[in-house]
């Protein structure tokens, strides 16, 4: 299997040459100079409307078409008119919600779970406006010594399930807690248990957007029916990207866009209230960095090398995190302290206890020093924050260090250092 070559990685991003330690891209990642060079070329050359006959009329459409093909592979659709952009994932969820309103029947069953409101949010509104009920699937302890090392177990989701079970709404993966939901295993298991107790029709939407720096995502393997991604955390510009299958664009959704513009025969895909047509122009260099990073220049092999990498970055930091001297200290992790590949390298904690400390405290100390930034709060997942027991502050929320494949091991070394000082 192919490593990552780092020096090559980060000689690809502007950013990482001022030796700043970017550990908060679970917010956002930095942009590869393939994709600034796009923009520049697409604002230089063809920045007109889409959609003229003159030459750079032409171009220009050709050009933001080209970003719903990289969007359909990166994703694994089955065909480009399933996928579009849109200004956010937040924007997409609420607008494919919207566009379910004629399809959802008073006491349709909705299960979500604690993570990003972006996700969560237009489920929960379009239930009240259809009188349909909202059930949880909430993460639990792994952990006896510890009450906050929740993660989701799907045994406890398979007992939501019923007749009247109309759509799951499911992370990939948590901005909080870091784990990873075996998709394709929690999707089957799901339908079923949906086909067993008689379900009329059963949609599964995924929100893909902390997952998708760290692994490869696949909606036909799946078998899900929506799916939204934001590129700004994968490398790419402030945009985001929608999967709708094509059997749900034909039998559930209904458009919410211009009442003259259909689906089928718009090849920009751009929602209403959509991007600038250079970053969806933009997200055409983000493929050609992802399979440059291995020998191979295929996907999967990027993404199991990222994976495998990842690693490497995750065990100094749960290391410390999880010594007996810090747990002592009434340092928690806030999700599991494995090290392997059922996670991802977003590391949230706690210090509770007797010598307690704000997260707010811990994250000023770093600011303070001025060259590593991370974060601290309940990151939008404001539920799964406010449903941790023994009671947290919502608003203070956790300590969260995010990092992806183009930080370094003696990156995550110089975290622990401070960390160690600032817990001392």
């Amino acid at each position: 299997m192919a490593s990552l070559d780092i020096d090559q990685v980060r000689a690809c991003f502007p950013a990482l040459e001022s030796g700043y330690i970017y550990a908060d891209n679970a917010g956002g990642s930095q942009t590869t100079q393939g994709v600034i060079d796009r923009i520049v070329d697409y604002l230089s050359n063809t920045n007109v409307q889409l959609g003229a006959d003159y030459f750079v009329g032409v171009l220009s459409t050709q050009r933001v078409a080209e970003g719903s093909f990289t969007i359909a592979e990166l994703l694994n659709a089955a065909s480009v008119n399933e996928v579009g952009f849109g200004p956010s994932s937040t924007m997409i969820f609420e607008n494919i919600a919207r566009a379910l309103d004629n399809d959802i029947q008073p006491g349709d069953e909705f299960i979500i779970t604690d993570e990003h409101e972006a996700h969560n949010g237009p489920w929960k509104r379009l239930a009240a406006r259809r009188n349909a009920v909202v059930k949880y699937w909430e993460p639990t302890p792994v952990s006896a010594d510890n009450p906050y090392s929740v993660t989701y177990k799907v045994e406890e989701l398979l007992p939501l399930v019923s007749s009247r079970t109309r759509l799951a709404a499911i992370s990939a993966c948590s901005n909080v807690l870091g784990s990873l939901i075996p998709v394709e295993k929690v999707v089957k298991a799901l339908r079923q248990r949906a086909k067993d107790q008689g379900a009329r029709k059963v949609e599964v939407s995924v929100d893909c957007v902390a997952y998708a720096p760290h692994r490869k995502m696949d909606v036909q393997r799946w078998d899900i029916d929506y799916c939204a991604f934001s590129l700004y955390k994968v490398y790419g510009v402030h945009i985001s990207a929608s999967y709708v299958r094509s059997a749900a664009l034909q039998t559930s959704i209904t458009s919410i866009a211009h009442h003259f513009l259909k689906v089928d025969n718009d090849p920009y895909k751009l929602q209403p209230g959509g991007p600038g047509y250079e970053l969806a122009y933009a997200t055409t260099a983000v493929m050609p960095y992802l399979k440059s990073l291995t020998p191979e220049d295929d996907l999967e092999a990027s993404f199991d090398a990222i994976a495998n990498y990842e690693q490497e970055l995750l065990a100094p930091l749960i290391s410390f995190l999880a010594d007996a001297k810090q747990v002592e200290r009434g340092v928690r992790i806030v999700g599991t302290s494995e090290i392997n590949l059922s996670r991802v390298p977003t590391v949230s904690f706690v210090v509770v206890g007797q010598n307690a400390m704000k997260s707010k405290d811990i994250v000023g100390a770093f600011d303070r020093k001025g060259d590593i930034g991370i974060r601290y709060g309940h990151f939008y997942a404001y539920s799964l924050v406010d449903n941790l027991r023994p009671k947290l502050d919502v608003d203070d929320g956790v300590v969260r260090i995010s990092l992806v494949h183009y930080n370094t091991v003696g990156e995550v070394e110089k975290i622990v250092e401070v960390l160690r000082e600032v817990l001392a």
